[in-house]
């Protein structure tokens, strides 16, 4: 049994998300949070959410009775990439430079 959750336009870079998602890949669901709650990145806050919310999404089926959430596993963790907000930041001379906000999508499957 799976359940799935996401989070779209989350103001992270993607490669700094895939950092964190790296970290707690393939791991039971308790071991993870611990994890994400001491780790000391940006996005581990969002990922936790995340979790948090497939957890909670797998406790609302028809069988969760028998569930255990500590033994479900982060069965797949997948950071993509959003658009990017464009910003102008002025330099020397009149010129003005590019600064990329870049977004992710994240999308997390948990399975009992």
């Amino acid at each position: 049994m799976e359940s799935k959750a996401s989070a779209r336009f989350v103001r992270v870079s993607p490669s700094k998300a895939r950092l964190v998602a790296d970290m707690i890949r393939g791991m039971k669901a308790g071991q993870a949070q611990g994890v994400l709650t001491h780790s000391p990145k940006n996005a581990a806050q969002h990922i936790e959410k995340l979790l948090r919310s497939a957890l909670a999404n797998l406790m609302n089926q028809e069988e969760a009775s028998k569930i255990d959430i500590n033994d479900a596993v982060i069965r797949e963790i997948r950071v993509d990439e959003g658009p990017t907000l464009r910003r102008w930041r002025p330099r020397a001379m009149g010129r003005a430079t590019r600064i990329r906000k870049r977004t992710s999508h994240i999308r997390l499957t948990v399975e009992a």
